[in-house]
């Protein structure tokens, strides 16, 4: 059995950090990395490129809205679909070049917080994404939520999915995370995170906050980066997959 474990890291600017993405980095096996529209910038894009090499952690792009000050998880209204496929491969081109400039290859794609939220409610907008990512480079394999129009937008777009839970995360009713602005949704507790975890992948099911369950394959879990309590309660997933057979690897080849 295997199984990937993914964070979003980067997501600093400038001189300004979050999260510890050094300790990070020796527990995961991808890292999403912010690529200057939400977080980020090419200083940074480059020393996590370089880091993850050495370790041999795999990278991806973790595009999202152009809105810093907002760190990408407030809704944008009125962006057109022409304009999401523009902002995708503009960012996935950048931390493409970067990755070359660092004697790294990105493997792959995860959309970052309100686009990534958006686009899994919505097929025309999950469709602009694939186009986007597909322009930039058709073998990059895209990190999906399962049974969302994600999922199905890569195949469209001859894409490789990689279907991802979240173990800080609760589910809506569509499958979709619930919003944050909900309290209960972001999971702090690192116990409950590696039961949700282990159970999500030992069953092969999401189940949502009502109870509703949607039966899925799982290649990744996600574990955000810029929770407080992101590194222990990595180290502790990890170790109790491991402890429950799992090999811990990049889903991405």
């Amino acid at each position: 059995m295997r199984i990937d474990l993914n964070s979003d890291l980067g997501e600093g600017f400038g001189p300004w950090s979050m999260g510890d993405d050094d300790q990070m980095l020796d527990i995961v096996t991808s890292a999403n990395v912010a690529c200057g529209f939400h977080a980020g910038d090419p200083d940074i894009m480059f020393s996590m490129a370089e880091k993850a090499l050495a370790k041999g952690v795999a990278v991806g792009a973790h595009p999202g809205y152009r809105d810093l000050f907002g760190f990408g998880r407030r809704a944008m209204a009125g962006v057109t679909g022409p304009e999401i496929e523009r902002l995708v491969a503009y960012q996935v081109g950048a931390f493409q070049s970067v990755c070359a400039l660092a004697g790294n290859r990105m493997s792959y794609v995860k959309t970052h917080g309100a686009l990534g939220n958006a686009c899994n409610d919505d097929e025309g907008l999950a469709d602009s994404v694939a186009r986007g990512i597909a322009a930039a480079d058709p073998r990059l394999v895209w990190l999906v939520m399962p049974g969302a129009p994600t999922e199905r937008a890569a195949g469209r777009a001859g894409l490789r999915p990689a279907r991802e839970v979240y173990a800080d995360r609760t589910y809506a009713d569509s499958f979709n995370l619930a919003p944050r602005s909900r309290p209960g949704t972001v999971i702090h507790d690192a116990a409950l995170a590696c039961e949700r975890a282990l159970r999500m992948v030992s069953e092969g099911r999401l189940v949502a906050e009502s109870g509703r369950t949607l039966d899925v394959e799982i290649d990744s879990i996600c574990v955000h980066g810029d929770n407080p309590a992101s590194v222990e309660m990595a180290r502790q997933i990890r170790a109790a997959l491991e402890n429950d057979g799992w090999t811990l690897a990049p889903f991405a080849p």
